[in-house]
């Protein structure tokens, strides 16, 4: 997560019901910005300016997928797999936890391989 995202900052993102599905369904597999337009029922410029705010705070990550025709693609992927939320002696904190790297790299490679 962005060093200097504040709880504010992270709660309006996530306020966002086009955010949330994006994370949602980037968290299952690696999806385009076409994609998610369909998938999110919204306008591509839409699912763009979600995305650029999602991956200016850390929380998606872009990355080229190869495709069997050997043409590539931009792909997202949601990088976080809990957010948790913590108010103690009138303090809150949100921590955001990240995927493993191991397990992303893993897939990568499987669709690589064609395995997925």
């Amino acid at each position: 997560m962005s060093e200097d995202l504040n709880p504010a900052d992270l709660f309006s993102l996530l306020d966002d019901d086009y955010a949330r599905a994006i994370l949602t369904k980037t968290s299952k597999q690696p999806m385009s910005a076409q994609t998610l337009s369909t998938e999110c029922d919204a306008s591509l410029p839409t699912i763009y300016r979600r995305l650029n705010d999602l991956e200016k705070e850390n929380l998606v990550e872009k990355r080229t997928q190869l495709e069997a025709d050997g043409n590539h693609r931009a792909v997202y992927e949601a990088t976080v797999e809990h957010v948790e939320v913590d108010i103690v002696d009138g303090d809150l904190t949100v921590r955001v936890t990240e995927r493993d790297t191991a397990d992303r790299f893993t897939q990568v490679w499987e669709e690589m391989r064609g395995d997925r």
